[in-house]
C-alpha cells in the first residue's frame, strides 16, 4: 500500500501553547492554509502550558488579544494591576508606580494560564479554515528548498509539507536544533517557588517586586483577593523550602516578605522552575521562523517573557500573511530584523536587572539603592517604564494598534 500524499499546507506552526495558539489565530483568517501541531490537548491535566501559573499582560499584549477576540473570553479572569511597589530588603525607600499617574487604566494584567489557554483554543475551534493535528507530535523535520516536510507521530502517521514553518516549541526547539540553530543558555543558579496564597487582607490591585539576597520575590494580586507568589532562590535553599510543612513554609516566606500584604493564612502547593536564559542564536532558519520561548526565554524578574513572545508573533504573522512566498529567506530575514530592537533591548533589560540586583557589592548596593529613590522621584522614568510592555522599540505590530490583518490578499503596509 503506497503512503498517503503529504497535506499541503502554506505555514505550519509546531506547539500550541500561548504564542502559538496566538501565531494560529492571528494567520488564521488570512490567505494562508495554516496547520497547528500541538502534542496535548489545551485542556488536559499534563498540559504544562496552560497549569494554574499567572501570566502579566502589558497592555500592548492585551491590545493584541483584544484584535483577535480573545480577550473579552478572559477578561472576567483577569486581575488588574494598578499599582506596582519596589523595594530592596535590607534597605530603606523604593519605588511606586501608579496607573492613575500614568493615565492608565491599569499597569498590566494577571491571567491565569490555564484561562489564557482555554480563551485562545475556544477562538481556535471556531477558525473554519485552520487545520488542527491535536494530539500529534513532530518525530522528524526535513529542510527542503521549496519546503519542509513534518513528518507527524499520530494516529494518522501524517506528512504535513509546509512552506514555512514556525517553531513554537519552546526553548528546547526540537526544529530549531534540527535546523542547526544554535542555543547560547545562562543558568542563572536560580529556582522560582510559585505559590498562591490567602492573607487576611485582600489583594487590591498592588504588585510587589521585593529584592532579597536570594533574589526577587514577587507578589501579584488575583482577581479573587489571593496573591500569586514568584520566590526567586538558591537551588539548595528552593530545595529546603519546597521540603517544608506549610506553617514552617508561610512563616518563612511571611519573614522574608514582610507585612505589606497582611498577614498570610494559607498557601495552596507549590511548584518550582530553574531560571535560565535561553537564546537562539538567529530567529530564523531554512523555511523556518523562531517565535516566543524557541526565540528566546527570560527570567521572570520583570514579567516580560510572554509580552515579547506575543510581540514576534504579532509582527510574524503580519510578515508572512503579506508575502508572496512566506518561506522566502528575505522575507525571514526581514522578521529576524523587525524584531531585533524590541529583542536585544528585552533580553538586556531583563538580564541587567537580574546582574544588578543579585551583586552584593558595596558600590553596586549604594547606586542600585539611590536609583531606586531617584526612579522614585523622576515622571519621565515612569513614563518610559509603563510603557515597557509595548516593546523596546522597532516595528509596532498591526494587531497590537487594533489592526486585523486582511482576510483575503494580506497586507504589504508598513507601520
Amino acid at each position: 500500500m503506497s503512503p498517503a500524499a503529504p497535506t499541503r499546507v502554506d505555514v505550519a506552526i509546531v506547539g500550541g501553547g500561548m504564542v502559538g495558539a496566538t501565531v494560529a489565530l492571528a494567520l488564521a483568517g488570512t490567505q494562508l492554509r495554516v496547520a497547528l501541531v500541538e502534542a496535548v490537548r489545551f485542556d488536559a491535566a499534563e498540559q504544562s502550558s496552560f497549569d494554574d501559573r499567572t501570566t502579566a499582560l502589558g497592555n500592548g499584549s492585551r491590545r493584541i488579544l483584544e484584535t483577535l477576540g480573545a480577550w473579552p473570553l478572559m477578561a472576567a479572569h483577569a486581575s488588574r494591576v494598578s499599582e506596582i511597589q519596589v523595594s530592596e530588603a535590607g534597605r530603606y525607600g523604593g519605588a511606586r508606580l501608579r496607573a492613575a499617574e500614568q493615565g492608565l487604566e491599569a499597569l498590566g494584567y494577571l491571567v491565569s494560564n490555564r484561562h489564557i489557554g482555554a480563551a485562545l483554543w475556544q477562538r481556535l475551534s471556531q477558525q473554519p479554515g485552520l487545520q488542527l493535528r491535536v494530539p500529534a507530535r513532530v518525530h522528524e523535520a526535513q529542510f527542503e528548498a521549496d519546503c519542509v516536510r513534518l513528518q507527524l507521530a499520530s494516529a494518522a502517521q501524517e506528512c504535513v509539507e509546509a512552506r514555512v514553518v514556525i517553531a513554537a516549541d519552546g526553548a528546547q526547539s526540537l526544529l530549531a536544533r534540527t535546523a542547526g540553530i544554535a542555543n547560547a543558555v545562562e543558568d542563572y543558579q536560580q529556582v522560582a517557588v510559585v505559590v498562591q496564597v490567602s492573607t487576611d487582607r485582600a489583594a487590591n490591585g498592588v504588585a510587589h517586586e521585593r529584592f532579597t539576597p536570594s533574589g526577587p520575590l514577587a507578589v501579584l494580586p488575583l482577581r479573587d483577593g489571593r496573591h500569586t507568589i514568584v520566590w526567586t532562590l538558591t537551588p539548595e535553599r528552593a530545595r529546603a523550602v519546597l521540603a517544608l510543612e506549610d506553617a514552617a513554609f508561610i512563616s518563612e516566606l511571611q519573614q522574608c516578605f514582610g507585612w505589606r500584604i497582611g498577614r498570610i493564612l494559607a498557601a495552596n502547593a507549590r511548584a518550582s522552575y530553574p531560571l535560565r536564559l535561553s537564546r537562539a542564536g538567529s530567529m530564523r532558519g531554512p523555511r523556518l521562523a523562531l517565535v516566543g520561548n524557541a526565540a528566546q526565554a527570560l527570567h521572570p524578574v520583570a514579567g516580560q517573557g510572554f509580552n515579547l513572545g506575543l510581540r514576534d508573533a504579532a509582527l510574524l504573522a503580519e510578515i508572512l500573511a503579506a508575502a508572496a512566498d512566506p518561506g522566502d529567506p528575505a522575507v525571514l530575514e526581514d522578521y529576524e530584523r523587525r524584531r531585533a530592537t524590541d529583542r536585544r533591548g528585552m533580553i538586556g533589560f531583563t538580564d541587567g536587572l537580574v546582574q544588578m540586583f543579585g551583586s552584593d557589592r558595596a558600590a553596586v548596593v549604594a547606586v542600585r539603592s539611590l536609583g531606586l529613590q531617584l526612579f522614585d522621584l523622576m515622571p519621565a522614568a515612569k513614563r518610559a517604564l509603563s510603557a515597557l510592555s509595548w516593546g523596546f522599540g522597532g516595528d509596532t505590530p498591526r494587531l497590537m494598534r487594533g489592526l486585523r490583518l486582511n482576510p483575503r490578499q494580506g497586507n504589504g503596509e508598513r507601520p
